[in-house]
């Protein structure tokens, strides 16, 4: 999952993707926004939370890293002692599943959550600074404000809606329809019902803010369908009102016409 940041001009009218109105900046954090100029917007998709775990999984299986990310928070980057690795060596090629879930200190658990929340509300990496009860819930409740603040979010479930709603929440067209691909990497592992139970519980809170973004993204795509169908209702009836007028002013023109061309053959009868 990432955070995109799009810069919307101030122009109007119809675009397809690329065209000079919409500009895709990439990938900020929440509070990077400020200090740039102009209206931005940030968008974001989200991901089932099984599915994103097994796929990161084997991201880094490959050989993945995050070692560039600073994870800079309230003008710090974390110490080791707070965010300490789950590998020693260069990276953490070849992992099976099992380590990969034992590891305690693994940011893949609850990344959807983390990534949109606001860290500095609970200290940042420092799990000292509350209980972890307490600690959950507020970035939890963090992460679903923001998600709700946000002009546009999609779900990789469901490409066709999320396509839907970024073209009619920024008047814009791509140039090819979205692709809904159920064969992936993380469809391709199988994995049995209690391995299931287990990711589901180190991903929680990315389980539950998955299931009110999902809630929360059918009602937006519901509200602008409903939106899209008035405002064709609206058009259709216009476009009757003016073909009324038309027809009426047709008909009047037609009357007159008669009433012109009987009143002359009164006067040449009376001659």
């Amino acid at each position: 999952m990432s955070l995109l940041l799009l810069r919307q001009n101030a122009e109007r009218g119809d675009h397809t993707l690329g065209a000079p109105r919409h500009m895709l900046l990439g990938v900020l954090g929440l509070k990077e926004r400020s200090s740039l100029p102009g209206n931005f917007y940030y968008i974001t998709i989200l991901r089932d939370p099984v599915s994103r775990y097994l796929s990161e999984w084997r991201h880094v299986q490959r050989g993945a890293t995050w070692k560039a990310s600073l994870h800079v928070c309230d003008g710090r980057s974390p110490t080791t002692e707070e965010l300490p690795s789950c590998y020693t060596g260069d990276d953490w090629s070849g992992c099976s599943l099992q380590e990969f879930m034992d590891c305690p200190y693994n940011l893949a658990n609850n990344r959807q959550v983390r990534m949109l929340s606001d860290l500095s509300l609970v200290g940042c990496y420092n799990l000292s600074v509350m209980p972890e009860e307490q600690r959950n819930k507020v970035l939890l409740d963090s992460a679903k404000e923001n998600l709700k603040r946000m002009a546009f979010f999609g779900l990789t479930e469901f490409q066709r809606k999320t396509q839907y709603l970024f073209e009619k929440t920024f008047n814009m067209n791509f140039i090819s329809p979205f692709t809904q691909y159920n064969s992936t990497r993380a469809s391709s592992v199988e994995i049995d019902e209690q391995t299931q139970q287990r990711i589901e519980a180190l991903n929680f809170l990315d389980v539950e803010l998955y299931d009110y973004a999902k809630d929360l993204f059918l009602q937006r795509y519901q509200f602008m369908r409903q939106k899209e169908h008035q405002e064709a209702r609206r058009k259709r009836q216009e476009q009757r009102k003016i073909l009324r007028a038309k027809q009426a002013h047709l008909r009047e023109r037609g009357e007159n016409a008669s009433s012109t061309d009987y009143l002359g053959n009164v006067e040449r009868w009376r001659r």
